[in-house]
């Protein structure tokens, strides 16, 4: 594996951050052309509504902190259950697939529906042709032209070759290798688990950005909200969005085998994208203007685009991939279980959708 693989991705990843964090802030506050639906009502709702925002910020945090953490824990031998080479890392995988898959279903691509058809917007061209599901179907053929290209080209320039921090305390190293100069007859086994590897590597980076994208709007959208009706029901619905998503990624992550600084990192980022959102939407409360049709455009895309790539994820990269493994397939058991736990998983994240 070249060893620029992981920080030529994490930089990727921070610079999208960090132009979410800039950009949209900026391309959301404008003058409304739709009257809003709600108005504020003095400053004493205002307070409330603050004080709900400071507690989601924070049980947002810690839900988050600790579902992209439980996945990983499997190098500990107290929970060796969730060491990817147990079948029960299976049945977790599932689940998260299901709520991952259920995200953007039920939950990012409404959204966008909702922003790019809004009445607010102007008629031409935005009810001439549906931009969401357009932008939706482009998302998810760059999210596989990046998937695959990924693949190709770290998979040339790593010449078969990858060193792999080990998952327990980080001390001991494992190095597979190709042997074909030397003849030996684990050489292709090797390679395989190089190219598996790889493959982990590759979607666990590409999920989590498709993750950043909707998690920054979901956070700014809370932050710049004024109304404690609708905070309060959002603080737990997003609390287990965080948690259920943390899982889905953890999961990635610990199946990529990244060293210990890599996975602290990813873990850090994503743990933090949703409470950073609310903070820049506090910032940005009293200019923000919700139904502006700069807001709408810019969520509608940015939720569009983000569901695209967690539809085609879920289903090609953390579904697909498990359940014609030969291990799940060769267990009817193993089979019946990843079932059930991925229709509980997309289960639990569709009736949040009631609430978030």
């Amino acid at each position: 594996m070249n060893k620029g693989f992981g920080k030529n991705w994490l930089t990727v990843g921070v610079l999208l951050f960090l132009w979410s964090i800039l950009v949209i802030p900026s391309s959301v506050v404008g003058e409304c052309t739709c009257e809003e639906e709600e108005e504020n009502e003095g400053g004493e709702e205002a307070a409330v509504a603050l004080k709900y925002k400071i507690t989601a910020l924070g049980t947002i945090l810690v839900a988050g902190a600790i579902g992209v953490t439980i996945p990983t824990l499997g190098k500990i031998k107290r929970f060796s259950a969730l060491s990817p080479e147990r079948d029960f890392f299976f049945l977790v995988k599932a689940f998260s697939g299901g709520v991952i898959l259920s995200t953007a279903f039920i939950h990012v691509l409404p959204d966008a529906f909702e922003k790019l058809t809004s009445p607010c917007l102007k008629e031409h061209p935005w009810a001439d042709f549906p931009f969401t599901g357009f932008v939706a179907m482009l998302s998810a053929i760059a999210t596989l032209m990046v998937d695959s290209l990924a693949t190709a080209y770290f998979g040339h320039t790593g010449n078969g070759n990858i060193s792999q921090d080990k998952i327990e305390e980080g001390v001991d190293h494992v190095h597979l290798h190709t042997h074909g100069t030397h003849g030996h007859s684990h050489g292709s086994t090797s390679s395989s688990d190089s190219t598996q590897l790889l493959r982990h590597r590759i979607i666990s980076q590409v999920l989590e950005l498709g993750i950043v994208v909707h998690s920054v709007i979901i956070g700014i959208s809370l932050g710049a909200s004024e109304s404690p009706k609708t905070i309060k029901p959002l603080i737990a619905a997003l609390t287990f969005h965080q948690f259920f998503e943390g899982m889905g990624l953890g999961g990635c992550i610990s199946q990529a085998k990244f060293n210990r600084r890599a996975v602290v990192t990813m873990a850090v980022f994503f743990t933090l994208t949703t409470p950073v959102g609310i903070a820049i939407g506090i910032g940005i409360s009293n200019a923000y203007k919700e139904n502006s049709p700069r807001a709408l455009i810019v969520e509608g895309v940015m939720n569009a685009t983000s569901s695209g790539i967690l539809i085609y994820m879920s289903l090609v990269d953390l579904l697909a991939a498990d359940f014609i493994n030969s291990r799940v397939q060769q267990s009817g058991r193993l089979q019946f279980g990843a079932y059930t736990s991925l229709l509980l998983g997309a289960a639990c994240m569709s009736i949040l959708a009631k609430w978030a």
